[in-house]
C-alpha cells in the first residue's frame, strides 16, 4: 500500500499580499496620526530579478585595456550596486506612498525611481525606518523589538 503525500499544501494563493506598517513619525495626517504605509510582499523571484539588474559582469582589463588572463582563462570582474538594488526593492514594495507616482516624481525632480526613497525620506532616521519596515515585511530582515532598538541607540 503506497502512502501518497498530498501536494495541496504547496499550492499557495497567487494573490499579492499587502501589509501595513507605520511610517516615520515625521509623516502625519491632518489629525496628527502617523501615516500607515502599505507594503506589497514581493516574491523571492521578484527580489532576485531586481538584485540581478544591479550586478554587472565584465572582462577585467589592464591599464592599457588589454584583457587580463590568469591560468589561460579570461578574468571577469563583477560589480554590484547593492544600495541601488535595495532602493529599487523599496520602491517596488511600497504601494502607499507610491514612489513611482509621476506627480510625486516631478515634485522631487526625479527621473530615476531608485532616487525617490532618498528624496522622499531625506532624513537618515526616516530612510532607516522605511528601509527597515519594508525589509521586515519582505522577510529580508528580522524584526527588532523596541528594547533592542533602545539598546542599540545607547551604544
Amino acid at each position: 500500500m503506497e502512502n501518497k503525500k498530498d501536494l495541496k499544501y504547496f499550492m499557495r494563493s497567487t494573490e499579492t499580499e499587502i501589509v501595513t506598517a507605520p511610517g516615520p513619525s515625521s509623516f502625519k495626517d491632518e489629525n496628527g496620526k502617523v501615516i500607515q504605509f502599505e507594503i506589497k510582499v514581493l516574491s523571492q523571484e521578484q527580489i532576485n530579478k531586481i538584485n540581478d539588474a544591479y550586478h554587472r559582469r565584465s572582462m577585467a582589463t589592464d591599464k592599457k585595456g588589454n584583457p587580463l588572463i590568469a591560468l589561460g582563462e579570461v578574468v571577469w570582474k563583477t560589480e554590484k550596486d547593492n544600495a541601488k538594488a535595495s532602493r529599487h526593492i523599496i520602491v517596488e514594495a511600497l504601494q502607499y506612498p507610491d514612489l513611482k507616482n509621476k506627480e510625486l516624481m516631478e515634485y522631487y525632480g526625479c527621473v530615476d525611481v531608485t532616487d525617490m526613497p532618498l528624496k522622499v525620506f531625506s532624513k537618515p532616521d526616516e530612510y532607516q525606518h522605511v528601509s527597515r519596515i519594508v525589509m521586515q515585511a519582505l522577510g529580508m530582515a528580522s524584526e527588532v523589538n523596541d528594547e533592542e532598538e533602545l539598546q542599540a541607540a545607547k551604544n
